[in-house]
């Protein structure tokens, strides 16, 4: 069966995307010693709240993907199969950061997050309204529960950490796992209640960011190749 696409849904992503490219365009530009004054994307509130909002888009979109793939009675046979993808992606990632962050490779970036938190809203999705008051909980939780057990590579991935870890990315199941059940609730009440607010149609400026965020997975993977590749070059015969 030909999957159901939503353009509005895969155009929200596409931005979503989008603005992630640009940041770590920025950050690569910052790496490679190419921007003045140097910038501190860890602590920097300018680009740490960027981070978040891209984030917060990705996942929101994520779980609203995973309302339209229910809608349309996606077989978990077919989840699976995307699923093993995003996981190939997280170790790709995690042993590509290894090589050029050996300090602060990737351990539980995005796509791991990603990875977990999809089987669980998948798991979750009976829940109905109750989807609402699980992301509520994932949510709060960290800000009144932290254990130094949590602060290992091991189990950081859970979120209860004393301590943000040292490391490129990092997207642990709590609090994070409460935006992706809140889109999966969002999406669910948007397609039972306003439908046309997904499956309407969309200006044709906006048609590529829809073809973006269709491929945002393939998007991802090579995008910070290609432009570290393109930086090195700019580096070693303009610089």
């Amino acid at each position: 069966m030909k999957p159901v696409r939503f353009d509005r849904l895969d155009a929200l992503r596409g931005a979503a995307i989008l603005w992630m490219a640009l940041f770590h365009l920025c950050f690569d530009l910052n790496h490679f010693g190419l921007v003045r004054p140097w910038q501190n994307f860890h602590a920097d509130a300018f680009w740490t709240v960027q981070r978040t909002c891209i984030v917060t888009l990705f996942l929101f979109c994520a779980g609203m993907g995973q309302a339209a793939a229910l809608h349309a009675g996606q077989a978990w046979g077919r989840f699976w199969k995307r699923w093993l993808q995003v996981f190939d992606c997280a170790v790709l990632v995690s042993a590509a950061s290894a090589l050029m962050f050996p300090k602060s490779w990737i351990s539980f970036g995005v796509l791991h997050g990603i990875v977990v938190m999809l089987v669980l809203v998948r798991a979750m999705a009976p829940l109905g309204r109750g989807l609402w008051f699980v992301g509520l909980a994932a949510l709060l939780l960290p800000l009144f529960v932290s254990h130094p057990f949590f602060d290992s590579r091991w189990t950081d991935w859970v979120g209860l950490v004393t301590r943000k870890p040292v490391t490129e990315d990092f997207v642990p199941v709590l609090p994070w796992l409460g935006v992706m059940c809140w889109g999966l609730a969002s999406g669910r009440w948007l397609l039972t209640h306003r439908p046309a607010l997904l499956n309407g149609t969309i200006p044709a400026l906006l048609k590529p960011l829809a073809t973006l965020g269709r491929w945002s997975l393939s998007f991802y993977m090579v995008h910070q190749p290609v432009l570290i590749g393109l930086i090195v070059v700019y580096v070693h015969w303009f610089a």
